[in-house]
């Protein structure tokens, strides 16, 4: 069984994954019930499951789907603490959107 894709974005790059599933590494700026604002290059809008426990200040990373707001539904959150560097996780992603052939099967 092939696993989905889920390509490492942020906030610029969420207009053309609507409805797609996405893996996204930000800073948690607030959380208000069982919403989230993530900033990663841009302020995103998470909408959490019971099972994410994120804390405002930290890094997480979450994979969920796009939706038609650019939004995104999480299927599952991780909170990575502190000490990210987010210099490079903004490279990484911007080399996974530049050479695609390398990271995604297909080049999609």
């Amino acid at each position: 069984m092939a696993s989905e894709a889920t390509p490492r974005v942020n906030a610029r790059y969420l207009e053309a994954f609507t409805n797609q599933t996405v893996r996204i590494l930000g800073k948690v700026v607030a959380l208000r019930g069982d919403t989230a604002t993530v900033d990663a290059s841009g302020s995103v809008l998470v909408h959490l499951n019971r099972d994410a426990h994120l804390v405002p200040g930290n890094a997480a990373e979450v994979i969920g789907k796009v939706q038609p707001d650019l939004s995104v539904k999480v299927f599952q959150a991780m909170d990575f603490g502190g000490g990210i560097d987010f210099n490079a996780v903004e490279a990484v992603v911007d080399a996974t959107h530049r050479y695609k052939e390398i990271f995604y099967e297909g080049g999609e």
